[in-house]
């Protein structure tokens, strides 16, 4: 299937229309959002197209995120934290197309398109309650390669328009506490998403990896391991059966050994920069879970340039010493030029930072 993408002019005159928008008042935008009309737009095969609901990715009200019966709902075991939202993923392959796995990884057709939806439910007792759609993310493999879209819902719930500048939501929700919250959510843009996004210079996805969705999934009619579902829906070749590849555990999941999910939680959220392929490869900060070897995990190991960054800490790590860590140091900050991740969040994971605390004094 040969993707076509719209003009330049097109998203051109887009960032034009948004560039006025973010140079109005905060409550002229949000006046604006409101107020505006969802025009009707042709679903012509040229992407990317203005509005969400073009796609005719979910049936029905659009806001139920029901998916159409092309779509497959996924899973990784464990999530990238993104202050504290929580999101709903499919992926939905070229009419005919399937993916394929050569030495251990996806190889999808062009045409395949990754859709992630980002929301916050208005309480979290109640997660099935109801909830907020701040943003839906989709990765399209065209003919270039795959490339990001960041659409932004409406304050109605009615639908979500293209940002390629991306923008930023105040979202009110209340905590498992029951402890009001406020979030400062910040959508990326293109140019931003292609930074976590990078693998070898190309982008490509973070958690559509074989070891994420190696794992059981239970959803409409998905049973069982995700793979073997695919495998059996037609949509994976070269499937050998779950036991031939990695699984990654889910980091929440406190009944598993301690290592094993510090590894998950470093992988999922840091090793897209933080491996040999990734755009932090010179620090020699390698994150993925089956590293093994001691420096390249941080252990005793000093920063090639960290910068502010390290503060008054002297090593990545410093086993039985967390609060000597310049990766505690980094994680537990929002600090711009401290902060890791950099990209994603505007808060601190303090479940996150708790996990790699206890990791690090478990290390001797």
């Amino acid at each position: 299937m040969l993707i076509q993408k719209k003009p330049l002019a097109y998203v051109s005159s887009l960032v034009a229309v948004l560039v006025i928008l973010f140079s109005c008042k905060k409550e002229e935008v949000k006046e604006l959002a409101q107020t505006q009309e969802i025009e009707t737009e042709e679903a012509d095969g040229l992407y990317p197209y203005k509005w969400l609901s073009t796609y005719a990715f979910f049936e029905g009200d659009i806001s139920n995120l029901n998916p159409a019966r092309d779509l497959i709902f996924y899973k990784p075991s464990s999530s990238l934290f993104t202050d504290y939202a929580h999101k709903t993923r499919f992926i939905q392959f070229p009419e005919g197309g399937k993916t394929e796995l050569v030495n251990g990884e996806f190889d999808f057709p062009e045409g395949t398109i990754l859709i992630k939806n980002f929301y916050y439910p208005l309480d979290f007792q109640k997660p099935d309650g109801e909830r907020r759609i701040i943003e839906t993310r989709l990765l399209i493999l065209e003919e270039s390669g795959w490339e990001a879209y960041p659409y932004i819902w409406n304050e109605e719930q009615t639908n979500a328009q293209l940002k390629v500048i991306g923008g930023q939501k105040e979202v009110h929700f209340k905590d498992l506490e029951g402890k009001d919250q406020v979030v400062d959510y910040l959508i990326p843009n293109r140019n931003q998403c292609k930074t976590c996004h990078n693998k070898n210079e190309e982008m490509a996805p973070i958690g559509v990896q074989v070891k994420h969705l190696n794992n059981d999934l239970d959803f409409q009619s998905q049973h069982g391991n995700q793979l073997e579902f695919w495998s059996q829906a037609g949509k994976l070749e070269g499937f050998e059966g779950k036991e031939h590849y990695p699984s990654l555990i889910n980091y929440e999941n406190e009944s598993l050994p301690l290592d094993e999910r510090a590894m998950a939680y470093l992988d999922i959220n840091c090793s897209h920069c933080h491996r040999a392929e990734g755009p932090a490869s010179t620090s020699g900060l390698f994150l993925t879970y089956n590293e093994k070897e001691p420096m390249k995990l941080g252990i005793n190991k000093t920063p090639v340039a960290a910068g502010i960054g390290a503060g008054s800490h002297k090593f990545d790590v410093v086993p039985g010493k967390p609060e000597e860590s310049i990766v505690i140091h980094r994680m537990n900050s929002t600090d711009v030029g401290v902060a890791m991740p950099e990209l994603g969040r505007t808060t601190i994971h303090k479940e996150g930072v708790a996990l790699i605390r206890e990791w690090i004094k478990s290390l001797e």
